[in-house]
């Protein structure tokens, strides 16, 4: 779907003024949470305080832009927003859940009409060996941040073949599925999909982010042989 320059500069619009949010804001205390606190300005992480016209379904959320080679915010693929109320993600005594509720509503939402995409792009075009495919926009965040590069769809159904050649030229591409059923899925469906996959699924019950949180960004990388 081809967009138009009013679209394209909306969507920068968007994800400058949610970032301009974030600080202070109950995003920031999420993602630092979540260990991801110095991802925020490298993946231009936003909060949604102030909807922009259209975009009331997203008040309280999280926004995560889908920025393209550049890494600036002068270019925005699009934007997802995920939920962080206390609600879903804390106990009543304000302790964080290890597993969050979302009930009758959707942990995450995109912008009506756009396709799956690839988030973190940068990744494809740096000079590396090996990239890691990632489950999730946080698990890429915290794989980046690990020192591991790395790239990532929401879950296998958003998986595209048409993805598959921007992966064609590394060594090896780590698929770094959830350990649970979907992420099984989701390291066999890679498997199938990329020549050059090497299945990397985490331990039990972990995922990315969470293994390195318990675990250590160098365990992560040994566990990657990197």
């Amino acid at each position: 779907m081809r967009r138009s320059d009013s679209h394209k500069a909306d969507l920068v619009k968007a994800a400058k003024i949610y970032q301009s949010s974030y600080r202070g804001s109950p995003a920031e205390e999420y993602l630092c949470h979540r260990g991801l606190g110095e991802a925020a300005e490298r993946f231009k992480i936003g909060f949604v305080s102030d909807p922009l016209p259209g975009h009331d379904a997203y008040r309280g959320r999280l926004a995560i832009p889908y920025l393209r080679p550049a890494a600036s915010l002068d270019g925005v693929a699009t934007i997802r927003f995920r939920c962080i109320n206390e609600v879903c993600t804390k106990h009543p005594d304000g302790t964080w859940r290890e597993d969050e509720h979302h009930a009758e509503h959707t942990k995450y939402l995109g912008l009506p009409g756009d396709p799956p995409m690839l988030f973190h792009t940068e990744a494809l075009i740096e000079p590396s060996p090996y990239i890691g495919l990632a489950e999730g926009e946080f698990d890429t965040m915290a794989s980046v941040l690990a020192g591991v590069p790395a790239s990532g769809i929401p879950g296998v159904s958003s998986w595209r073949d048409y993805f598959a050649p921007a992966f064609a030229g590394f060594e090896t591409v780590f698929t770094l599925g959830d350990g649970d059923e979907a992420g099984i899925k989701f390291t066999a469906t890679m498997a199938e999909r990329l020549t050059n996959s090497k299945p990397s699924a985490m331990p039990p019950k972990l995922d990315v982010n969470k293994f390195i949180l318990q675990n250590g960004a160098d365990a992560y990388r040994k566990r990657l042989g990197v």
